[in-house]
């Protein structure tokens, strides 16, 4: 069984003039990017939020430097991606706002990430988009969904609470887990 990538792609929408320090893009880039990264689509909470969030040029303004404060050549992403991926121009890097990720990654039963394509593949492979980390916080993204639902739909049916009550455990132990594991 596999799971698609993300459910919202990024959107860049910032149509003001050029600011004279990317930095001060980092507000809009974390609302267009839905708070996530845009390459593992991890909520930027788990990492302590947009104020440890990075931005990292999609280009390197190291090799490109005219595109440094250049809006449509920021990614808004956390620090393990931005660090992995550097300074390297390689094409194959995809904007997470020009390509449907969905067509390029997927992720495993277990929330892996993975590359379908021959993009994908190198980026997951550069950027290590497979660390665990990235599925950890996926599933527990997944719970929290189902236990969204489960409590709406308990305002209509109270009888479903014992549902309710089994999700929360398996919350409880699967985060439990994790920091057994450490």
């Amino acid at each position: 069984m596999t799971h698609q990538f993300r459910t919202t792609t990024p959107v860049r929408s910032y149509t003001g003039e050029q600011k004279k320090n990317y930095h001060q893009y980092k507000e809009q880039l974390a609302n267009d990017f839905n708070h996530r990264c845009g390459y593992t689509d991890c909520q930027d909470h788990w990492f302590g939020g947009q104020r440890t969030f990075q931005i990292d040029h999609l280009q390197p303004w190291s090799k490109y430097p005219n595109r440094k404060n250049d809006y449509s050549n920021l990614v808004y992403c956390c620090s393990y991606v931005n660090r992995a991926k550097s300074d390297d121009d390689n094409p194959n890097y995809l904007d997470p706002c020009d390509n449907d990720y969905n067509n390029h990654f997927f992720r495993d039963k277990d929330g892996c990430i993975h590359g379908k394509t021959e993009q994908g593949m190198f980026m997951a492979k550069q950027m290590c988009l497979s660390l665990r980390r990235y599925a950890i916080m996926w599933n527990l993204e997944q719970l929290e969904l189902r236990i969204d639902r489960i409590r709406q739909v308990l305002k209509q049916k109270p009888e479903l609470e014992p549902i309710l009550s089994e999700l929360l455990s398996m919350h409880y132990d699967y985060v439990k887990s994790l920091r057994l594991h450490q």
